[in-house]
């Protein structure tokens, strides 16, 4: 994956390959498409890709994401896609005055990302989040502080993922993956009545040293400051550049990238996020 930006803007291909094993036909909902606020910097549609070819339906959920849904045969089956996207080669903008809106002048649209949810139980961590923080300036900066303390005290790994774990369980076990850090900001914002959404994205290495890990999907937040949606990654805790949202939600559970209604086996698991050469 290459390590410096592009000047000026760039282009990344960007693309998955999954290899399931299905004992039985199998209802499947998948969440691979680009957001449609990034659709317009597709060069061509990110189609989702089946073998064995079945049919597919689609439909926006209430977050305004897209979702396929097929039934998988017997068998095994691959879920593939490929497309390049133009980006701006911008890490993530900064804000430091943009400052936390009062509960009762919150949008609408922003009051269901205040509330706890199935794995950001942030009414479980309220008073810790408080006496961890109430003493931040609002805004940025506390948000930032929640970004410092989280990243600092999971400790990340892939041997340490569970699906079911919450942001409280993650706090007192103190290690994870990018949902666990995710999980737990999100919570500490909410506890501290600033509305937080979760995202899953593509986000490759562009602008950091090697060596690079296994691509995969990636975990930030966006949090309702100043009037407006903001950027935060616990994990990385530094702007990053090249991030293509997928999906926005609650939390994980709104936004997986498949979920499979029977058994199943993910054989391998495969996802890359590149600049194309020569993109400047």
């Amino acid at each position: 994956m290459a390590a410096t930006a592009a000047v000026g803007g760039m282009k990344l291909r960007i693309g998955y390959e999954l290899r399931y094993l299905f004992p039985q036909p199998t209802p499947v909902i998948m969440t691979l498409n680009v957001h449609f606020t990034r659709v317009s910097d597709l060069e061509a549609p990110d189609h989702i890709v089946l073998d064995p070819a079945v049919p597919v339906s689609g439909y926006r959920d209430g977050y305004g994401n897209w979702c396929s849904r097929i039934v998988a045969p017997a068998g095994p089956m691959t879920i593939s896609g490929d497309a390049v996207i133009r980006d701006s080669g911008w890490p993530d903008p900064v804000v430091p005055d943009a400052g936390q809106v009062a509960v009762e002048t919150l949008p609408e649209e922003t009051l269901v990302f205040l509330l706890a949810s199935r794995f950001c139980d942030s009414d479980r961590l309220l008073d810790l989040a408080w006496n961890l923080f109430g003493s931040a300036t609002p805004g940025w900066a506390r948000v930032q502080a929640i970004c410092d303390f989280t990243h600092r005290h999971i400790e990340f790994g892939y041997q340490h993922a569970r699906v079911t774990r919450t942001a409280s369980e993650a706090y007192q076990e103190r290690r994870g993956v990018c949902r666990d850090f995710t999980h737990l900001a999100v919570a500490f914002c909410r506890a501290l009545n600033i509305p937080a959404r979760y995202c899953t994205s593509y986000l490759g290495d562009v602008g950091t040293p090697p060596p690079y890990p296994p691509g995969d999907f990636a975990a930030w937040f966006e949090v309702y400051l100043g009037g407006r949606w903001h950027t935060f990654d616990a994990r990385n805790n530094t702007p990053r550049i090249g991030r293509v949202l997928i999906a926005r939600g609650r939390d994980a559970a709104d936004v997986a990238i498949a979920t499979t209604f029977g058994p199943n086996m993910l054989q391998s698991f495969r996802v890359w996020t590149d600049e194309v050469a020569g993109s400047a």
